[in-house]
């Protein structure tokens, strides 16, 4: 038994992988990409992958190709019709970043609501020293108590925001974009009226026709100045040129992004015109990257291929 894993950087060195090996010959490539990956996969049983997409392009000359294990929850890499018309099992790996990705949530928002960039220069650049009183507070920061917290997909990560913005002593409205996942504990109300309402809005939704160019010009002028916006799902969900101009014109307050529109990003982005991270801070989709997450993916990836040498069922994609 074959496998090849493609990706191994994208895991992380502080991973130990070695389990990978009980389970037969193991090679594995720091990167790898559509055009070089069908020479490394040609006599491959399994694939452990993550960006590079599947498709008959990559996988046709793997002839004894039997399982596609996916290091991520998403699947949109995979042309499914092509893998299910060889019968190549396909699986993936669901709910093992919810913790971290609703932590890094908080660690943008906090960043901002405090303005922890602003007083951290102050002190760094020797300002403190110089002050006649023991505090310094040229910018105002807030509680999150009392405040009402905005959340745009209610799923597994959505609803752990929840839990912790109201141990925040936040009041939480959400606005399901599937229309699906409900929760008699929050309230539910329309976009127009989250936008409208809430001084925190923080995005959790996957990316569909639906939720593509979400967050615009017209949405950004529904939301207060005061509030802020925090990205951690998919990048298009945000417009990035009209979210440059809305903080450039006080629309909104402040941004927290770890996701963007290509990744990595580009050099003509146009969020790189805001290096003020008060107003401003971008993350390199880092928030479902703990280590801990990182090792439980992992862990659920081996699962699943175990399974599936057993002839077991186990996070297979229907």
């Amino acid at each position: 038994m074959k496998i090849v894993m493609l990706e191994r950087s994208s895991l992380g060195e502080d991973i130990d992988l070695t389990q990978f090996e009980n389970l037969g010959e193991l090679v594995m490539y720091d990167q790898s990409t559509a055009a070089d990956t069908p020479e490394k996969v040609k006599d491959a049983d399994i694939i452990i992958v993550n960006k590079v997409p599947m498709n008959r392009e990559t996988l046709e000359g793997a002839a004894n190709l039997k399982m596609i294990a996916i290091t991520a929850t998403g699947y949109n890499i995979i042309d499914k019709a092509y893998t299910d018309s060889r019968g190549i099992a396909v699986a993936n790996v669901g709910g093992y970043s919810t913790d971290s990705v609703a932590q890094h949530t908080f660690a943008l928002a906090l960043y901002l609501l405090e303005q922890l960039d602003y007083y951290d220069k102050y002190v760094k650049s020797g300002e403190y020293v110089k002050c006649d009183i023991f505090c310094h507070m040229d910018r105002r920061i807030s509680e999150l108590a009392g405040k009402t917290w905005g959340i745009i997909g209610l799923g597994a990560i959505g609803k752990r925001v929840a839990q912790i913005a109201q141990v925040f002593g936040c009041n939480v409205i959400y606005y399901s974009t599937s229309g699906k996942n409900r929760d008699s504990v929050y309230e539910s109300v329309s976009l127009d009226e989250l936008l409208a309402r809430a001084d925190v809005v923080s995005i959790h939704s996957p990316l569909n026709t639906a939720t593509e160019n979400m967050m615009n010009m017209e949405r950004f002028r529904k939301m207060k100045p005061e509030a802020i916006l925090i990205n951690v799902a998919r990048g298009p969900i945000v417009n990035e040129r009209d979210l440059v101009t809305a903080l450039n014109e006080n629309l909104i307050a402040g941004a927290g992004l770890d996701v963007i529109s290509a990744e990595p990003m580009k050099a003509g982005n146009p969020l790189l015109e805001i290096q003020d991270s008060t107003k401003l801070i971008v993350t390199p989709h880092i928030a479902w990257a703990t280590r801990e997450a990182r090792s439980r993916l992992m862990d659920e990836v081996y699962l699943n291929i175990q399974a599936f040498l057993r002839g077991e069922k186990r996070n297979l994609i229907p």
